[in-house]
């Protein structure tokens, strides 16, 4: 007779985790992390189709039962990206936000539809911004004057008009860290409002030949948990497009708030249930328009963190454990494992949290004061600052740490040559490599000496 087994916490772990009752075995897509390890090696993030996809899928059905048919979802390719991930979005009607010609070439390569991709970023090349005229994507955010008049003239020179949003400061300083906090005046994106450097800037682009000037965009910062900095976005935003219209006879039609909405790492977190927010945006929304005597413009979102994170697990094998002797006199047990900052900056950069579990098998032990540490060579590569784990972890387990999917892969880098892990999908008790593994020949390809 089959082991029953236990479903973890939805909100941190991938739709199809599972605990085996008796061997305390961690599955993921219905694969065992002793056999994920064994066939891919570690560290490995494991990437779950079947929840990414549902998530996309549901913030995708959630905007358009909400806002309507015309409203969108781009899923904002920062978070992560492959060409596999690209197709599924593209198969599942959700449309895709970039803000690099590296992200763009992912999409490319994928062939995502470009008349379904918006280009971001605040210093786009001017390479960038002519690559994506040529290909035909549907929007370019502005984020300054300077690019504004590089749009317009590569628009120019290539015999295009070229559908353009502004990237707007509405000035709200957003529950959340300073680092990602990106809708308060003294930051480097977008056009304050406050200031009159929003309208000047629609000014310059309704003025413009070369540009269509289509709508409004802002994002107020990530791993946000309460809706009233959207809220207050939404309002100033449309209050901006009123005052256009009224200063400059022009109607707006799009308005894009972004995304940021945050999700669970630990079990106290407590994410916003997505249907629940926008149907209180959307109020908001239609109140504002009404009282400003404008329509309603269509809708877009720009969800990353919420749809990738909690789909994807990163699997580390123990290489060392120790006690270290605490100055209060009590003991902390460092266990170091084989990746570290390399493959998860986001504790070294935000103090960020995350949870983990013993995956390759139960343990009966009592737990002890532990601090999850990589390998690398610094004080500050810790991967878990403080977690009560099991007293008998041992080098050659398997340590699974949830909700990896966003900024882990994305952000990982060579730091002391260590290769990047691979990106390894599982779905339906099947597994395939979508991103490989580096290799020492992958760092050593880029020596000229």
């Amino acid at each position: 007779m089959a082991n029953v087994t236990s479903r973890l916490n939805p909100a941190i772990w991938p739709a199809t985790a599972r605990t085996d009752s008796k061997s305390g075995e961690l599955s993921l897509g219905g694969i065992s992390a002793t056999e994920l390890m064994e066939r891919f090696g570690t560290p490995v993030f494991i990437l779950d189709e079947t929840d990414f996809r549902a998530r996309a899928v549901k913030f995708r059905s959630a905007v358009e039962k909400i806002f309507g048919p015309t409203a969108k979802v781009y899923y904002a390719s920062k978070a992560f990206t492959s060409i596999a991930t690209a197709k599924w979005l593209a198969e599942d009607g959700v449309n895709l936000d970039v803000c690099t010609g590296g992200e763009l070439a992912v999409a490319l390569a994928a062939k995502f539809p470009t008349n379904r991709i918006e280009l971001h970023g605040n210093n786009k090349s001017i390479a960038e911004i002519e690559e994506a005229i040529e290909v035909g994507v549907r929007f370019i955010v502005a984020d300054s004057l300077i690019e504004l008049d590089r749009i317009n003239s590569i628009a120019g020179s290539l015999g295009k008009k070229q559908s353009v949003l502004l990237r707007l400061t509405p000035g709200i300083s957003a529950h959340t860290h300073e680092s990602i906090a990106t809708a308060h005046e003294d930051v480097k994106f977008g056009f304050s409002i406050a200031s009159g450097a929003a309208m000047l800037a629609a000014v310059t682009a309704l003025n413009a030949e070369h540009i269509n000037l289509e709508g409004v965009h802002c994002h107020i910062g990530s791993q946000i948990f309460d809706e009233t900095g959207h809220i207050l976005a939404v309002e100033r935003l449309v209050k901006f497009i009123a005052d256009v219209k009224k200063n400059q006879g022009a109607t707006l039609h799009h308005l894009d708030f972004g995304g940021g909405f945050g999700i669970a790492y630990v079990d106290s977190d407590d994410p916003m249930d997505i249907e629940s927010v926008l149907t209180r945006i959307h109020a908001a929304l239609t109140e504002q328009c009404a009282k400003y005597e404008i329509e309603i413009p269509s809708i877009a979102i720009e969800p990353g963190r919420a749809i990738a994170g909690p789909a994807m697990v990163t699997l580390y094998q123990v290489g060392t454990v120790k006690d270290v002797l605490l100055e209060d006199g009590k003991t902390r047990t460092y266990i170091s494992v084989d990746g570290g900052m390399s493959d998860n900056i986001r504790p070294a950069l935000y103090g960020a949290e995350y949870s983990a579990l013993v995956a390759n098998r139960s343990s009966n032990a009592p737990t002890t004061d532990s601090r999850v540490v990589g390998k690398h060579c610094e004080s500050g590569d810790i991967v878990i600052r403080q977690i009560a784990l099991p007293s008998d972890i041992v080098p050659g387990d398997i340590l699974a740490i949830p909700a990896t999917g966003a900024y882990g892969r994305s952000m990982a880098s060579n730091y002391n040559h260590i290769l990047r892990p691979p990106v390894v999908v599982v779905r339906d008790g099947s597994a395939r490599i979508i991103i490989r593994r580096e290799k020492i020949s992958d760092l050593l390809a880029l020596e000229e000496g």
